[in-house]
């Protein structure tokens, strides 16, 4: 699949619900969530069919989110379907980790059942190794929690875990010098995300917004300098550097400030209520629900992706008064 600017589409992103256990500021800062009935979310199979005539299409790297995808019941069976699928040669997940280390029926921990499912890497959301300040971020004291994940995921060996920090100003920026050394004695991968306007229109304000140029000053002024790794690549937007003094890499994940953000951009997402979106930062999404539960052939719904690989956007609208539809927890994270 290519769209009309060049972009070749070879990643999906499945979110499985839009439930989560934490309330993060920049994802779903309410209390009150109107969950989404269970009717309207796509089951097990309907994604997993989904997921193959992606397959079919050249996608051959697929995400799991959410909300939190490790709170949806028998999330293991879908991961077992996924992992079937031989096109796919690269499945991953994005969790904030509280739930890694839970013991499954089998005595074995979640990150070991799953490393045994062909994931082949973890995201896990972790924006300070301070207790109170996770808590503020997040809504909920589940540090201790989030690190025997982090630990879990360590002991079940998968192929890289990476610590997504996305940066608040006045909230976290004191903790990422100390997230850093984290990373690199436990050898993690970090990328500091900016914010984006994915919520409500006013979490993104100029009291809240981090730069990355500002994030990289601090570091630098903390650590040493940084040198540009500009052909280190993963499958997402980030930019990455090493430090001089030490052999650490770094990714910085600039939405707004990096003007070059989307010119890589080889992915679509499928919300988990049965929703193609060609963009994270625009509001086109496309119903294919309706055309799978009415008895589509898989020919079908292959025009279906392909016409809404044809409807992805030369660039995001964040820089452009963007105002927020539907909340990151509902989108996929």
């Amino acid at each position: 699949m290519q769209d009309r600017f060049g972009h070749r589409i070879s990643y999906l992103r499945v979110s499985i619900t839009d439930r989560c256990n934490e309330r993060c500021v920049y994802c779903m800062p309410r209390e009150l969530q109107e969950w989404l009935p269970h009717g309207e979310v796509l089951n097990y199979d309907e994604m997993t069919r989904l997921v193959r005539i992606g397959a079919d299409l050249g996608v051959s790297k697929v995400r799991v989110t959410g909300g939190e995808p490790l709170t949806r019941r028998g999330i293991l069976q879908f991961f077992r379907q996924l992992s079937r699928i031989e096109r796919i040669r690269d499945i991953g997940i994005s969790t904030n980790g509280t739930l890694l280390a839970k013991r499954t029926e089998t005595g074995r921990t979640i990150a070991e059942e799953l490393a045994d499912l062909r994931v082949k890497n973890v995201n896990v959301s972790l924006d300070s190794l301070d207790r109170d300040i996770y808590a503020a971020v997040t809504g909920r004291d589940a540090l201790p929690q989030t690190l025997a994940g982090l630990r879990s995921a360590q002991q079940a060996g998968f192929t890289q875990i990476r610590l997504n920090t996305v940066m608040i100003r006045g909230k976290n920026e004191e903790s990422f010098g100390d997230l850093v050394r984290f990373a690199r004695q436990e050898g993690f991968l970090i990328r500091f995300i900016e914010l984006m306007p994915v919520t409500t229109s006013d979490v993104l304000s100029d009291e809240n917004f981090c730069p990355v140029a500002e994030a990289k000053r601090r570091l630098e002024a903390e650590l040493g300098p940084l040198i540009p790794e500009p052909d280190f690549r993963t499958n997402g937007p980030a930019l990455y550097y090493r430090f001089r003094d030490f052999p650490q890499r770094i990714g910085f994940i600039g939405a707004l400030t990096n003007l070059h953000f989307c010119e890589t951009c080889n992915k679509l997402r499928l919300t988990c209520d049965g929703k193609l979106r060609p963009c994270l930062g625009n509001h086109l999404e496309f119903d294919i629900k309706t055309p799978l539960r009415q008895g589509a052939t898989d020919e079908d719904l292959q025009r279906f992706f392909l016409q809404v690989v044809d409807r992805k956007p030369e660039q995001h609208d964040f820089r452009f008064n963007y105002q927020p539809g539907r909340k990151m927890v509902a989108i996929g994270g």
